[in-house]
């Protein structure tokens, strides 16, 4: 069992997992060449463990075994005794790739070097090492310590003892593990992007306002958050530069299709809660006051249509292409049927998994919907992943009820 871990990077991320590896009785080694950012890693732990001893989740003894598990460090040749190290830096290849390359050189042929990246590949990181086989995608979710998925990702190049090794780690640590392909957005991040793509797109169509967008998604389909609310929690500079990357990434596939809405709200600096303005406005507490954009060139939907009607357009619209994706997934072995699940509902707190959804619903119900939006649009957006159309023949299920 691994017990030395090290981290690189300080910010939230690198915190959040040095904290989860802590927790699980490692030592853990933090990193960054900034002192005043590991100074305010010590201090933010500080009051994250404080609440929860307040909340009785802990008592002042596992905070401070907890607190004495971290050590923070401005050198990487101060990681050399780690058995595992996991980077959290800044969303850049060559910044990751030359951080790798030093590190390298001053641990042990049979240290594991990972990376937290959300969106590059993890054959590109290792490719960086002069030994590949060590390296591996390991992907939390932010908050680190709450979030209860992991996504591992195994490059081309990675062992399989090393990746036995982080998948049995990772559940010592508490954590449900999803092992996912080496392909854009691994899991979560391409499957989520219907969400966020189709409510733009109905948006952007003037089917209905924001609003009701929101809250038809919330209320038929038990989202904590519409896809607005959660772009803009997110922030609409980040969803949009990852929507961009995953379309590009996938050879300009139109179901990635980016939204010239959120493009011209990112231009504009209406980032959302963290600028006080986005799709909607905020207060100073971060609570929605009001929309902040409504179409401009007029609703076309039908007016004889009711509230209801429109609702469940929007609900079934948003869900089936996020079950498409999700089948796709499948498809194209990027995860197993219950790792594509649990990654939806473990790592984004998706109310079902969307495959469990589709045998709810019935896969003839799910081949019916988007043949129907084929139909109307002709696009390649709409295509229905083969997969529905072999389980409609075959009158298969994802999982057996």
């Amino acid at each position: 069992m691994i017990k030395k871990v090290g981290v690189i990077g300080s910010g939230t991320m690198g915190s959040g997992i040095a904290q989860v590896a802590a927790t699980a009785g490692c030592t853990v080694k933090l990193y960054d060449t900034n002192v005043t950012a590991l100074e305010k890693s010590k201090v933010t732990l500080e009051k994250v463990l404080t609440r929860l001893v307040e909340k009785n989740r802990i008592d002042e003894t596992e905070k401070l075994r907890i607190q004495n598990n971290i050590s923070y460090v401005t050198s990487l040749k101060d990681l050399r005794d780690r058995e595992l190290t996991i980077e959290a830096i800044i969303e850049n290849l060559e910044i990751k790739q030359k951080v790798f390359s030093e590190l390298e050189t001053y641990v042990t042929d049979t240290a594991i070097i990972a990376s937290n990246t959300s969106s590059l590949s993890i054959a590109s990181i290792a490719a960086s090492l002069q030994k590949p086989e060590r390296c591996i995608g390991i992907h939390f979710f932010n908050p680190a310590p709450l979030m209860q998925l992991v996504e591992v990702i195994p490059a081309i190049q990675t062992a399989d003892p090393v990746l036995t090794t982080i998948t049995q780690t990772i559940k010592d640590w508490k954590k449900v593990v999803a092992v996912a392909k080496d392909t854009p957005g691994f899991i979560v991040n391409r499957v989520a992007r219907p969400f966020y793509g189709e409510a733009l797109r109905m948006y952007e169509e003037g089917i209905a306002d924001i609003a009701t967008i929101d809250q038809s998604l919330k209320t038929l389909g038990g989202f904590r958050m519409g896809p607005f609310e959660l772009m803009d929690f997110i922030g609409n500079d980040v969803n949009y530069t990852v929507t961009e990357t995953v379309f590009g990434a996938f050879y300009f596939d139109p179901r990635y299709k980016p939204s010239f809405t959120q493009k011209r709200l990112s231009e504009a600096g209406y980032l959302g809660r963290k600028t006080g303005k986005g799709y909607y406005q905020y207060d100073t507490n971060g609570k929605i006051i009001a929309q902040n954009i409504t179409s401009k060139s007029g609703a076309n939907t039908n007016t004889t249509d009711s509230q209801e009607e429109i609702s469940t357009y929007i609900f079934d619209r948003v869900l089936v292409m996020l079950i498409n994706e999700a089948a796709d997934a499948l498809f194209w072995n990027i995860a197993s049927a219950q790792d594509i699940d649990n990654a939806m509902t473990k790592g984004v707190n998706y109310p079902k998994g969307l495959l469990q959804w589709a045998d709810q619903k019935g896969i003839d119900w799910c081949v019916a919907q988007l043949d129907a939006l084929y139909d109307e649009y002709h696009e390649d957006r709409y295509r229905c992943s083969p997969l529905l159309r072999k389980m409609k023949k075959n009158n298969n299920n994802f999982f057996v009820n």
